[in-house]
């Protein structure tokens, strides 16, 4: 997906956006989301990566809600707002490599034992086919113990990035990385190797404020 495709009417990297204004990005979606009719539906505040733990939980949820409190899934909404350091989990291998993101943040690549080029976070460990084999919760190979970010999204989990967060980091890199590029082209450049699916909000903690206050969404911090 192009950038321009992710944020909507956002003008030329070059110029500065350390805020972005509501015709700048996709507010509709975001409106959508407020608006979900889901029964339940949970907000996680995510900062620290902490080893992606934080995924696991939202499996637990999805499955506790889903199972132990027999609340059918259409009626079960989570969403993962990730600034701060865990901002970084929304960009594909791509971002990873260039920008040294595992280096930088302390993220050991487990098939290496080195820090991560790649975003070892998001796709499943295992194939469409064998997580649809089974319909069997208990199952560890099963969807419902797969905790990739990719799996959570096949499950309905909407995850949003930060644009805040996404000015504030481009210009670290900048200074850490000795980068030549202008810090709004990093911007620009993360952006449009945002993952798949991902919803990029003007800034999270406006939106934590928003997904509570109008859209009723039960908050969580881990």
């Amino acid at each position: 997906m192009t950038a321009l495709g992710l944020f909507g009417n956002a003008s030329h990297a070059a110029e500065t956006q350390l805020v972005w204004k509501a015709s700048e990005w996709k507010l509709a979606e975001f409106h959508k989301l407020i608006r979900d009719p889901a029964k339940v539906k949970q907000v996680y505040d995510v900062i620290p990566i902490s080893e992606g733990k934080f995924l696991n939980n939202m499996k637990n949820s999805l499955n506790g809600l889903r199972f132990g409190f027999g609340i059918p899934k259409e009626q079960i909404k989570v969403v993962g707002a990730l600034h701060g350091p865990a901002n970084m989990l929304n960009y594909d291998d791509y971002v990873w490599n260039k920008y040294r993101i595992g280096e930088w943040l302390n993220v050991i690549d487990p098939a290496t034992g080195k820090p991560a080029v790649r975003n070892i976070f998001y796709r499943s460990k295992n194939s469409p086919e064998k997580l649809a084999a089974s319909v069997d919760p208990d199952d560890e190979n099963s969807l419902y113990q797969d905790s990739s970010m990719q799996t959570l999204q096949s499950r309905g989990v909407q995850f949003l990035s930060c644009h805040t967060a996404a000015e504030e980091q481009a210009r670290v890199l900048f200074r850490r990385n000795k980068l030549s590029e202008s810090p709004e082209d990093i911007v620009e450049d993360m952006l449009a190797h945002t993952q798949p699916g991902v919803l990029v909000v003007a800034a999270m903690t406006a939106a934590l404020a928003l997904l509570q206050a109008q859209g009723h969404y039960t908050y969580i911090s881990v």
